[in-house]
């Protein structure tokens, strides 16, 4: 038989102590929630930094592109600066009385010429040594003022110089019938595309005979068959060569305009 002293650690481990019993579960179940929250804190966090990196990434991406855009941009090939140098051109116009030139429209409806009226030409050009036919000229003049002190009139002309395969150049400004003048050059096409300069005209018999000094820059060297160098000095009396004239084919320059 057992004695009572035997009994006491039996008793003892059944009444141990409900409070710190209690405690411990508290504490486990703090535990567990506290395990909770740092591994909720933690899945925020990492988010948070997921989110961030994300942002971060994809805003660096961008600007990236942005730098890239600007700063990796490919540089234009350099142009090539258009030629300075001064080339003269001299050409003949000859109303050879041929081709209904010129027409005299009195849109003004006076009996001397008067602000208005019209005269739209055409006639054929030589190179300056009067060795070549070169091809037309087209246009219009305006008149803008009669000067019957000078028997002559003001007009405003614009017209082109055509050359055939080789292009044209078109120039604007003032066409006196008493003295001579000097208009603008205001373009081209072909050989003289992109050209500037001037052009003095010499009025040796109107409207039938004009000298043209062209004065060019802008464009390459121009041909020598259209250059005709040295000229003829221009004087009323002046007339194209038979060959030219009659457009023979040594007389002209290849698919010259007609």
């Amino acid at each position: 038989m057992a004695s009572a002293s035997s009994l006491k650690p039996i008793s003892s481990l059944k009444l141990s102590n409900p409070r710190s019993q209690g405690h411990f579960h508290s504490q486990q179940q703090l535990g567990f929630t506290h395990s909770q929250a740092f591994a909720t804190q933690h899945l925020k966090l990492s988010k948070d930094t997921h989110d961030q990196h994300h942002f971060s990434t994809k805003r660096s991406s961008k600007d990236f592109t942005t730098r890239a855009f600007f700063f990796n941009k490919k540089k234009s090939p350099p142009v090539s600066p258009k030629p300075t140098k001064v080339q003269e051109l001299s050409v003949y116009e000859i109303n050879e009385r041929d081709r209904g030139s010129p027409a005299f429209l009195k849109l003004s409806q006076k009996p001397q010429n008067s602000l208005g009226d019209l005269v739209p030409f055409s006639n054929k050009i030589y190179s300056g040594d009067l060795q070549k036919r070169l091809g037309i000229t087209c246009g219009l003049c305006v008149l803008i003022q009669h000067v019957a002190e000078k028997k002559g009139d003001r007009y405003e002309a614009i017209y082109s110089f055509y050359f055939g395969d080789y292009g044209h150049v078109s120039v604007q400004g003032a066409y006196l019938t008493y003295e001579d003048t000097d208009l603008a050059v205001t373009g081209g096409s072909g050989i003289f595309e992109g050209v500037r300069g001037h052009v003095k005209l010499q009025q040796l018999v109107f409207p039938f005979k004009l000298f043209y000094t062209f004065y060019l820059t802008g464009i390459p060297d121009l041909p020598a068959e259209l250059l005709g160098n040295p000229a003829v000095t221009p004087s009323p009396s002046v007339e194209p060569a038979p060959a030219a004239k009659a457009t023979e084919p040594h007389g002209i320059i290849k698919n010259f305009t007609n």
